[in-house]
């Protein structure tokens, strides 16, 4: 190992040895150039990944994604990754030995990107930070606008990648791009420096969950703008026949199920009284800036059910989660002043107790429990009607172990109504 990773050491290169212990002080972090064989190279999905030890190699599975590496040979110059239609696939660069990148905390990741193809698709950057901990930022928007133009130089501050608790003293994973939707892109020279330098601005983490903001994903950012439109013309059109609706379902792709998978649930017990405003992939800062636009001006609905902050989980800190939504509750109460809000706890998602990101929106759903002041703010946790006795998740209540099927929305509503039978019967 150590042969192969002193082979890095190229120009002002820095490689980490058997100790995962970074030498050469003053030196950038080279990922790119580099040998073949001084990364581990893994292109594809979650659920089916296959390992770039030649010069091409496509990942298994129904959807097309593959990478190919350019240079002569035993030296990569640069990686190409290729896919489509995917919800998320990755080509990642990981040391078989953990890296220490704390020296580089105050620097920048910089490397070329050229993207070919991005018009259907979305590009993130990737850096680990430790067990369980990796964080990206959103390139979608300037990397659209590079397709055809070749190579641009990205820089991204180091602290874009930094949260709460994160670890870079045993970093497994110095860089990846991940992808989304289709496209085509390849990366170079991809090196982390000690010193900052200016780039391309990044949210900041510690705000970002109360930030007002529209979604930018690569799956939502052609719908998602045209759905508010539409979901502002139908309250409309209800407040303008007479009949605004008394109770406002809020929330990201659980909540939107209700006009999918839970048509009929909802066909029967809400249609004639309700208005769903749930967007799929919708974080805190999402539903934030549509109540800012006009979502629930207009209407004073005797409810409003709240449930947010599974698509936070992984990228936030459940502070940070809670913090949105202590933003949301605000911005209700400020908006729709005689309204109770239901505040639902998040939903189990994984299939055991243990799952990572359910244990995560646990910890949520314990911070914002606090919230409720038993007037005016209500807080129900129905998660033991959606789990079996062990804790486990069903597939039959949730498919894909994070969204509901019509039998998980028949829970959802039975579980809900003696509350919201309750809530709808008072007035603050």
């Amino acid at each position: 190992m150590k042969t192969i990773l002193r082979s890095l050491l190229l120009g002002t290169s820095l490689v980490a040895g058997m100790s995962g212990a970074l030498a050469q002080t003053g030196a950038d972090f080279v990922v790119l150039p580099a040998p073949a064989a001084a990364w581990r190279t893994v292109v594809g999905s979650w659920g089916n990944q296959a390992e770039l030890t030649g010069d091409s190699v496509l990942a298994p599975g129904p959807n097309h994604v593959g990478a190919i590496a350019w240079g002569n040979g035993s030296r990569r110059e640069a990686v190409q990754l290729d896919w489509k239609d995917l919800w998320a696939t990755m080509l990642r660069f990981e040391s078989r030995e953990p890296l220490d990148l704390r020296p580089y905390l105050g620097g920048t990741l910089e490397f070329d990107l050229d993207v070919t193809e991005l018009a259907k698709g979305g590009v993130r950057a990737v850096v680990g930070c430790g067990e369980w901990c990796e964080r990206s930022v959103n390139l979608i928007e300037p990397a659209r606008a590079w397709a055809g133009k070749g190579r641009q130089h990205v820089a991204l501050a180091m602290s874009c990648f930094v949260r709460e608790g994160a670890d870079f003293s045993k970093v497994r994973l110095p860089f990846a791009l991940e992808g989304a939707g289709s496209g085509r892109v390849s990366v170079a020279n991809v090196r982390i420096t000690r010193e900052a330098k200016a780039g391309l601005p990044c949210p900041d983490h510690r705000t970002e969950s109360f930030t007002p903001a529209p979604q930018t994903e690569s799956f939502s950012i052609d719908w998602w703008l045209p759905l508010h439109t539409q979901k502002l013309q139908e309250k409309n059109r209800l407040v303008a026949a007479g009949t605004p609706p008394e109770v406002v379902f809020i929330g990201d792709s659980i909540t939107q199920g209700w006009e999918n998978e839970g048509r009929a649930v909802w066909q029967r017990h809400f249609a004639r009284q309700a208005l769903a405003l749930g967007f799929g992939g919708d974080r805190t800062e999402n539903v934030l800036w549509r109540l800012q636009n006009g979502e629930v001006d207009g209407i004073t609905p005797k409810v409003a059910v709240l449930m947010i902050g599974t698509n936070n989980a992984g990228m936030r800190t459940p502070e940070s989660t809670a913090a949105g939504v202590k933003h949301l509750l605000r911005e209700l109460r400020q908006r729709l002043p005689s309204t109770q809000v239901l505040l639902l706890a998040i939903f189990p998602r994984g299939e055991k107790p243990d799952d990572h990101l359910r244990g995560v929106n646990d910890r949520v759903n314990k911070l914002i429990a606090g919230y409720a002041d038993g007037r005016s703010v209500h807080y129900l946790d129905i998660s033991a009607a959606l789990l079996n006795p062990d804790g486990s998740l069903s597939k039959d209540v949730m498919p894909d172990l994070l969204h509901l099927s019509e039998k998980g929305y028949a829970i959802w509503q039975r579980a809900m109504v003696p509350t919201l039978q309750r809530l709808l019967a008072e007035r603050p």
